[in-house]
C-alpha cells in the first residue's frame, strides 16, 4: 500500500520583491486544482508582518490581503498568513500582547485558515527561549480558535549556519518546544540543511520524535533569493524527495521562487512524485510539467537552456548567450518571458542589505 500524501501548499516566505496581487491569485488559480490545497502569505517585505508588526494594516493594505483571501477560498485552497513577531519573546509584556491583539484581530477578519507564527531570522541564543515561545504560541492560540496554528522555531533545520547567524541554539531546543506546545499546534522543519539536497524517512523520523509530532516540511525549493541563490533560476524538477516521506509528514509546503510562473514548473512535478512513487522520472516529469505551463515551443527553448538558467547562473553566462535568449524570448508572448528577461536584466537581485533589512 502506497504511503499517504501529505497536504500540499505554496509557502511565500522569500526576501527580495514579491508578488503582485494578481501573480498570487493566478497561481492558486494554476496549482489549486493540481493538488495544493493551502496557501501561507508571507513574504519578507512585507513589514507589517515582520519588523514593523506592532502597526495595523493600512486600509488598502488590508482589503486586497482580503481580495485575496477571497480568491483562495473560490479555489478552495486554504488562505493562511505567516507572522513574524520580531523578538516579542524578548518581552512579552502588557504592551506587547495589546498590539499583538490588534494585529491578530486584523488577520482573522480576513478569516484565517491558517496562521504561521514564525521565529525564524531573529536571535536565538538566549534561555528559557522554547518556554517563552510557548507561552507567546499559547497565547495566539487561545485568540485565534478557528486558524490552524503552524509554528517556525527559531532554530528550524540542524544547518549550523543557523547557529553562526543567530547564536548557538539552546540545548534541547527542539525537543522542550515540541514537549511545551499542544499536539493541536504544527511545527515547521527545512530538513538537515536550510535548502536541503535530500530528504529521507530517517531524517523525518528521528525529527517527529524530538517535535513530539509529524513535522510541517518547509520546503526550500524552488525558492531562489539571496545574494547568490538569486542568479539562478530554480526550473528543475523535484529531487531527493522520495513519496516514501509522505507519511512521515504533516504537511509539505515549498517556498517558491521569486518568479511567480515559472515556479509553478516545480511545483507540478512535486505532485508527480507524490502520486507516482517509484516510478517518478524528474526529467520526463520536467518536460510535461513545462509544456502545461509554458507551452511546447516554448517549454523546448527552456529545456535547451537549462543548464545555463540554473546551473551557469548569471555569472556564468557569456553576453553572446544572453542576447541570443533575449532575441528567442521575445518570441514568445508568455509571463515567464517577461520573468527571464527581467531576471536577465539584474530585476531580481538580491543584495545582502535586504537580508538584514526585510
Amino acid at each position: 500500500m502506497p504511503p499517504p500524501n501529505p497536504p500540499l501548499g505554496i509557502i511565500e516566505g522569500f526576501f527580495g520583491r514579491p508578488y503582485t496581487w494578481d501573480e498570487r491569485a493566478d497561481m492558486v488559480r494554476a496549482l489549486g486544482p493540481a493538488g495544493y490545497g493551502f496557501y501561507l502569505y508571507a513574504p519578507k517585505a512585507d513589514g507589517f508582518l515582520r519588523k514593523r508588526w506592532r502597526e495595523p494594516y493600512p486600509d488598502g493594505d488590508l482589503a486586497a490581503l482580503g481580495a485575496f483571501a477571497s480568491a483562495c477560498r473560490e479555489t478552495g485552497v486554504r488562505f493562511g498568513v505567516g507572522l513574524s513577531p520580531y523578538e516579542l519573546y524578548r518581552d512579552f509584556d502588557t504592551g506587547s500582547k495589546t498590539a499583538l491583539a490588534a494585529k491578530l484581530d486584523q488577520l482573522a477578519s480576513l478569516g484565517l485558515d491558517d496562521l504561521g507564527v514564525f521565529f525564524d531570522d531573529m536571535r536565538g541564543d538566549l534561555p528559557d527561549l522554547a518556554r517563552g515561545q510557548v507561552e507567546i504560541v499559547h497565547w495566539i492560540a487561545d485568540r485565534v480558535p478557528d486558524a490552524r496554528l503552524v509554528v517556525c522555531p527559531s532554530y528550524y533545520s540542524d544547518d549550523p549556519v543557523l547557529d553562526r547567524a543567530f547564536g548557538h541554539r539552546p540545548p534541547n531546543y527542539l525537543q522542550d518546544l515540541g514537549a511545551g506546545l499542544d499536539p493541536a499546534i504544527d511545527l515547521m522543519w527545512t530538513g538537515e540543511e536550510v535548502c536541503s539536497l535530500q530528504i529521507t524517512p530517517a531524517h523525518l523520523e528521528r525529527v517527529a520524535g524530538q517535535m513530539r509530532r509529524k513535522p510541517f516540511l518547509w520546503d526550500n525549493y524552488p525558492v531562489n533569493d539571496g545574494p547568490r541563490m538569486s542568479r539562478y533560476l530554480h526550473l528543475r524538477a523535484f529531487t531527493g524527495r522520495p513519496a516514501a516521506i509522505g507519511g512521515h509528514l504533516a504537511a509539505h509546503g515549498i517556498n517558491t521562487a521569486s518568479q511567480a510562473v515559472l515556479s509553478r514548473i516545480p511545483a507540478l512535478t512535486l505532485v508527480d512524485s507524490y502520486a507516482q512513487g517509484d516510478a517518478y522520472a524528474y526529467a520526463d516529469s520536467f518536460r510535461r510539467a513545462a509544456v502545461r505551463v509554458l507551452g511546447q515551443d516554448f517549454a523546448a527553448l527552456i529545456e535547451r537552456n537549462l543548464l545555463a538558467l540554473q546551473d551557469s547562473g548569471l555569472d556564468g553566462m557569456s553576453a553572446e548567450l544572453k542576447d541570443r535568449l533575449r532575441e528567442r524570448l521575445a518570441e514568445h508572448d508568455h509571463p515567464a518571458a517577461r520573468e527571464i528577461e527581467a531576471w536577465l536584466s539584474g530585476a531580481y537581485a538580491i543584495g545582502a542589505d535586504e537580508l538584514q533589512t526585510q
